[in-house]
């Protein structure tokens, strides 16, 4: 049984409502989101001993969302992660997008998709509740061709299961990449480290990058690196150590290659903080999972009360199509056709270890 309950959140810059819809069901675990950026805010969840903290990073109204340099529980799109020299060709017609990694594009610009409002549906009851969020994003938006009808749905399960579900359709021929920016400290987002987090995913390769972390085209082998996490690891144990990307990166962040199939959720991942005994479980059938240890947060910023996190104290389970996918030949990417329908879904689930 899923209970469903809603408040305001702030106004927003443009004078609309912003509105915080919170799940929760009957094992204490409630999470929370806002129609402002369709963003993840919260997440409690139990540890070892019952005792109930939020585990994401995040912000305490609106006002925080809408600037949100980090996409703290971001919906990110219509294309999220790198697009090498912020353009890309559809039909033999070129497009250029905002170049604002560099001379790339990164979370396509800086109006993603978590920076609009969205319309709401919602429903609590005994099969479980959820809420979607969706908007029409017009043609040509942060430079990308198609009217595209997208959505992302929540759902909280008596399993402790975070459910993300997202939808597309296009009017013409795009291309699209949505993943979830959260960033986890299962310890709780008021404590200043990952470092100790274990880690594994369940990856034997890598897309290795360049300086500007565009993949090169070269899947590596983690085998050997301080990129293999196939066994339990701390994320502090190798994150400095003397290897080209850790050093583009200022610590991990990379995608690895999964061994998934489209419309197949498997476990991609675990994430368990010993202390408390959470332990998360990341599913997903994208191909991808960026890995990102939260190394440049900045230092003006604050989040939830008034707090100031510093760098390394989320990480971040992003599900996707690889980086630059859209350029690379013989990988799967998210091109999507007229009228074709684009549905995927990632779960995040929760347990005590």
């Amino acid at each position: 049984m899923s209970f469903l309950t809603k408040k305001p959140f702030g106004i927003t810059k443009d004078n609309k409502q912003a509105t915080l819809y919170t799940l929760s069901n009957q094992n204490g675990m409630k999470v929370s989101f806002t129609d402002y950026g369709a963003n993840i805010v919260e997440i409690y969840v139990p540890d070892k001993q019952g005792i109930l903290k939020d585990v994401v990073l995040g912000y305490d109204d609106v006002s925080g969302y809408e600037v949100n340099p980090p996409a703290y529980g971001s919906f990110l799109g219509r294309h999220a992660n790198r697009i090498a020299d912020a353009k890309f060709v559809v039909n033999e017609i070129e497009y250029h997008l905002e170049q604002n990694d560099g001379k790339n594009c990164l979370h396509s610009g800086s109006n993603s998709y978590n920076k609009y409002m969205y319309q709401t549906q919602c429903q609590d009851g005994e099969d479980g509740g959820f809420v979607k969020f969706s908007r029409v994003s017009p043609d040509m938006e942060q430079g990308f061709p198609g009217n595209l009808e997208v959505s992302v749905t929540y759902s909280l399960t008596e399993k402790n299961e975070l459910k993300i579900e997202y939808f597309a359709v296009s009017d013409k021929d795009t291309v699209i990449n949505f993943t979830n920016h959260s960033y986890f400290n299962l310890e709780g987002e008021d404590s200043e480290s990952v470092l100790k987090h274990k880690v594994r995913i369940f990856a034997d390769q890598y897309t290795e990058t360049d300086s500007e972390l565009i993949p090169t085209g070269i899947f590596a082998d983690v085998a050997g690196t301080p990129l293999d996490f196939r066994e339990f690891k701390e994320i502090g144990k190798e994150i400095d150590a003397d290897f080209p990307a850790l050093h583009y990166g200022n610590g991990y962040d990379q995608n690895f290659v999964l061994h998934t199939k489209r419309g197949e959720v498997q476990k991609v991942a675990e994430l368990w903080e010993e202390k408390s005994g959470r332990l998360m479980e990341v599913f997903t059938d994208l191909p991808g999972l960026q890995f990102y240890s939260s190394n440049f947060l900045p230092k003006e910023d604050h989040g939830k009360g008034g707090r100031k996190y510093p760098s390394r104290s989320g990480i971040c389970f992003e599900t996707q199509f690889y980086p630059n996918s859209i350029n690379m030949k013989n990988v799967p990417s998210g091109r999507l056709a007229a009228k074709e329908e684009f549905k995927s879904t990632t779960i995040y689930k929760f347990n005590v270890k």
